[in-house]
């Protein structure tokens, strides 16, 4: 088994994204959520493991790239490439990017099939029953509903059709009591509760044997000792986790640091692989689990369900060029309690832009590095004697590392985002208060402790949404002359980060406002 030192390692991954699809916010939603969670942990002094990439196997890719007229590793290979760049269009830091047609995976899904078939978890029968293209999902006629035209429709709305097809099976109706068990002894395991309520009481229902190979397409893995079966494509997918740790070489560095995953982060649509088949598979193969699954909600737009049809999914390309990178990846995480469903509205982000960011953050920021500038030449000013109204912002800046770090182990990115903004809040209420602008003419001293303690707390904050909006906090950081060496978490423990006396560059705004252009279309579709 492997040995991970929570204190010391780090590894999230998002789904591996499937790609007959182009990226769209649900995609950015998920892997943003990963990227805060990895760069907050690399602060807080942790070896990171990042991972993401694509799902490229399956009956649904033969479909589409046969539609398209190339063959199925070439449209995956330009298709691929559309969520490699979301990475760099969003600022997500992941260490890797995996694909499931690089042979590493290969060596990977079939080695663990082999263990699984030498363990006695698999075997060949023949499936029969109701299965979906367009959710590579196999469906109980218990869950279907009746469509347009009598035709039978899975959950997710999508068209099922019978099929009657030779294929090994995992012997998934064996784990159900260790399934239940596992959510019994770890109740965090899934999350959050509604959705871990919901898988208990798929499970209990009772399961039913896997279907795990297809004889009916070929684009897939192929069955080790037995090629004319493709792997199913979940077991095909899932599988990446353990191919970016080194599996099956489990004595590897990175398995032994990574193995298991401290978090899964998947869309709710995908849980129930994530909750149930993985760990199932991954128990009977005498592998861990890993810790947590966290299955958050979907995104309507404009209080629409997003379609292609509707022609009303958002792009993040257009997310980003027209409100801001750093404004975009705020709002997604702090409008919607993370695990809830969310409407994305131009309304509600102009909102969160210009008031939480620029009135609220850009504003302090702005008053604070100006009257520095006027009234310090530029430099770092004098500390004093601390009162109790210091004293009294200083420690409620000095609390926010356990308050955000305690919310995050829950992924509930905006209750942390309230937490920073709170302090935000203090700090502008304290400008009013000791009035250093008054100060100037009859406390020249006291004006510059006002302005020190300021400055240190904007040091803190900039520290602290690092992982929220990289740039913003980079750039506030270099105004207060914050050497990268100084910017980790292990820097917040510092009295004070700031030396008297050093030169500061000339104060810029952080937020500029979003400004309605007459008649402002929406944003653009894709």
């Amino acid at each position: 088994m492997a040995k991970n030192d929570a204190k010391s390692t780090y590894y999230i991954t998002s789904p591996i994204y499937y790609v007959n699809d182009v990226p769209h916010i649900g995609h950015a939603y998920t892997s943003l959520a990963c990227d805060v969670l990895a760069r907050f942990h690399r602060l807080d002094g942790k070896r990171v493991k990042f991972l993401t990439g694509t799902d490229e196997h399956g009956q649904k890719v033969e479909k589409a790239a046969l539609a398209k007229g190339t063959e199925p590793k070439a449209f995956t290979d330009e298709v691929s490439e559309n969520f490699r760049a979301l990475s760099p269009l969003m600022r997500f830091s992941n260490d890797d990017f995996i694909r499931t047609t690089e042979p590493r995976h290969t060596r990977s899904v079939q080695a663990l099939w082999k263990r699984l078939m030498d363990r006695g978890e698999i075997y060949l029968g023949a499936y029969e029953g109701w299965y979906s293209v367009r959710d590579e999902a196999f469906y109980d006629e218990k869950e279907l509903t009746d469509g347009p035209g009598g035709k039978k429709r899975a959950p997710s709305g999508a068209d099922v059709e019978w099929v009657k097809e030779p294929s090994y099976f995992f012997r998934l109706k064996n784990w159900q009591d260790r399934l239940l068990a596992l959510y019994r002894e770890r109740p965090d395991f899934i999350a959050p509760d509604s959705r871990r309520n919901e898988v208990v009481r798929f499970v209990e229902g009772g399961l039913d044997d896997l279907s795990i190979s297809r004889t009916s397409f070929k684009w897939g893995i192929p069955v080790p000792g037995d090629p004319a079966h493709v792997m199913y494509v979940w077991l095909d997918a899932l599988t990446n986790y353990i191919t970016a740790v080194g599996y099956p070489d489990e004595a590897s560095s990175d398995y032994q640091a990574f193995w298991p995953a401290d978090l899964h982060m998947v869309g709710k649509d995908i849980l129930r692989f994530h909750a149930v088949y993985w760990p199932a598979i991954l128990m009977a193969a005498g592998l861990e689990p890993p810790r947590r699954v966290f299955a958050h909600g979907w995104w309507t737009s404009e209080g629409q369900k997003m379609s292609k049809s509707l022609g009303n999914v958002i792009a993040p390309k257009h997310l980003v060029e027209r409100y801001g990178l750093d404004p975009a990846r705020y709002f997604l995480l702090r409008e919607v309690p993370f695990g809830q469903d969310g409407d994305f509205s131009h309304r509600a982000l102009v909102g969160r832009l210009n008031g939480d960011l620029a009135n609220d953050f850009g504003n302090l920021a702005q008053r604070v590095l100006s009257m520095i500038a006027k009234n310090c030449a530029s430099k770092v000013p004098q500390h004093g004697p601390a009162t109790d109204a210091d004293r009294a912002l200083l420690d409620a800046a000095s609390a926010l590392l356990p308050k955000v770090r305690a919310e995050l182990a829950n992924q509930q990115f905006h209750r942390a985002l309230e937490a920073i903004w709170a302090v935000v809040a203090d700090a502008n209420r304290y400008v009013d208060a000791q009035a250093p602008w008054a100060l100037r003419k009859t406390d020249p001293a006291r004006m510059a402790a006002v302005l020190h303690v300021l400055a240190d707390v904007l040091r803190r904050l900039g520290i602290l949404v690092q992982p929220f909006m990289p740039d913003t906090a980079a750039r506030l950081l270099d105004q207060l002359a914050v050497p990268p060496a100084a910017r980790s978490f292990g820097s917040l423990a510092v009295e004070t980060g700031l030396v008297p006396g050093t030169a500061l560059p000339r104060p810029e705004g952080l937020f500029p406002r979003f400004v309605e252009e007459e008649a402002a279309p929406a944003p653009q579709r894709s």
